[in-house]
């Protein structure tokens, strides 16, 4: 029996929130999603980059004085993305070398670029190191000894911070990357043979560290914990090296709603903690004079991009009334559950053709893949939709198609757009 759904949920919230809607239609950039969609087919992502520099700006406002944002391009490598964010003032973060390309190419100065990653192989290493580096993030005593072997070759002191794999009292967000056994840098317990290690090779050039104990963070206490946390490692880092520090890398994990119940993290309330956040900085004179930096991707590249399908069948299968797509996981995984969920809920969805609907029936909406698997939402409230209208999930401006598997059952590759003031740029594919 159809509902008409009072209050608004986290859809209607998101929609209210970042974009613009006329009449029945969704529109992004002064758009309407479905004139876009009939424009360069589907399945569609769509980037939204006025959405994109506001989230940019509130960001960087609430953290004025206490740190730079830099922006994880694992979230989406998009080169109009990069190149939207670095023209708002952002620095980058990679974590391969294909990484450091994109940046590269979208004209980011290598001294804004900072190389993180467990695995990075020697070939990356020297090709970074040949091209320029802000900084590479060291994760691992084998890495220690090929950094300063490169350096030594080519002659130079190479930038580089330790990472630390921080204690358990750190940890937080909805995927803990600190606290326990990982791949991802040095145990804090070590911190002290670490140091040592680093501080033998006159190639390296220790100028920091770099803590990420957690991502899809939404309680900003959490986030102070977790940097205040940061600072004190930095301090004892500095002790041992018996140098001033001129970086302290916070890390990203700042996250966004995704799910019902849901709410977004409080960036003025993250704004009122850091100034004892700054009292603490300032009280060590060999940390005291460090640049802060903290390196979102999904809270800066997530809530501008919707994913768009259109329906192909429309059919009721023991009383589950189910909407068949051209798009789903092999496309956009995180949406189908299937990317660190271990409990699959529903991300935000929307008929963006039908904004004006009242009345909503439970959907579940599925893709074109010979699978279970690819369900992109399991019981979401739409309007009742035909063969060929469209559907559209909101909060996938990150981990999208880059992070999906795309080659599955050799389906074609999604169309990605970033449009802005009316006007539209081609990512990938969709040539008019």
């Amino acid at each position: 029996m159809p509902v008409d759904l009072k209050p608004p949920g986290l859809a209607e919230a998101l929609v209210a929130e970042h974009f613009t809607v006329s009449g029945p239609d969704l529109q992004l950039g002064g758009i309407a999603v479905r004139e876009l969609a009939s424009r360069f087919g589907t399945p569609l992502f769509i980037y939204d980059g006025a959405v994109m520099r506001r989230g940019f700006r509130a960001l960087t406002e609430a953290l004025r004085g206490f740190a730079q944002v830099y922006y994880s391009i694992k979230a989406n490598p998009a080169p109009a993305v990069i190149r939207l964010f670095a023209s708002e003032g952002a620095g980058i973060e990679i974590a391969s070398v294909g990484e450091y390309r994109a940046a590269r190419a979208a004209d980011i100065p290598a001294a804004n670029i900072i190389f993180a990653g467990p695995a990075k192989r020697v070939s990356e290493l020297e090709e970074v190191i040949a091209g320029g580096i802000g900084e590479i993030h060291i994760e691992s005593y084998e890495e220690i000894g090929r950094v300063a072997a490169i350096g030594a070759r080519r002659g130079v002191s190479v930038p580089a911070s330790i990472r630390v794999n921080p204690v358990a009292a750190a940890q937080g967000g909805a995927m803990r990357m600190g606290g326990k056994p990982a791949p991802f840098g040095f145990d804090e317990e070590d911190l002290a043979n670490v140091v040592a290690a680093v501080r033998a090779h006159k190639a390296i050039d220790l100028r920091g560290v770099h803590l990420f104990a957690g991502t899809q963070i939404l309680d900003a206490g959490v986030l102070l914990i977790q940097w205040k946390h940061a600072i004190g490692v930095a301090g004892r880092v500095a002790a041992l090296a018996g140098i001033p520090l001129r970086t302290i890398d916070l890390g990203g994990g700042l996250g966004l709603p995704y799910f019902a119940g849901e709410k977004p993290l409080d960036l003025a309330q993250l704004s009122r903690g850091l100034p004892d956040l700054l009292a603490l900085l300032r009280a060590d004179p060999l940390i005291a004079g460090a640049r802060l930096i903290v390196e979102p991707g999904r809270f800066l590249a997530g809530p501008g991009g919707i994913y768009v399908a259109a329906i192909n069948a429309v059919k009721t299968s023991r009383e589950t009334r189910f909407l068949v797509t051209d798009g789903g996981m092999h496309h956009h995984l995180a949406a189908s559950g299937n990317l660190g969920q271990i409990i699959k809920r529903d991300y935000p969805i929307v008929a963006p053709a039908h904004m004006d609907a009242r009345e909503r029936s439970p959907m579940t909406v599925v893709g074109p893949l010979c699978t279970p698997l690819d369900t992109l939402a399991r019981k979401v409230e739409l309007p009742e939709l035909r063969a060929d209208e469209l559907v559209a999930v909101l909060q996938s401006g990150a981990y999208g198609r880059s992070a999906s598997p795309a080659g599955f059952l050799s389906q074609p590759a999604a169309v990605e757009i970033l449009v802005e003031d009316g006007q539209i740029e081609i990512i990938h594919g969709g040539a008019e």
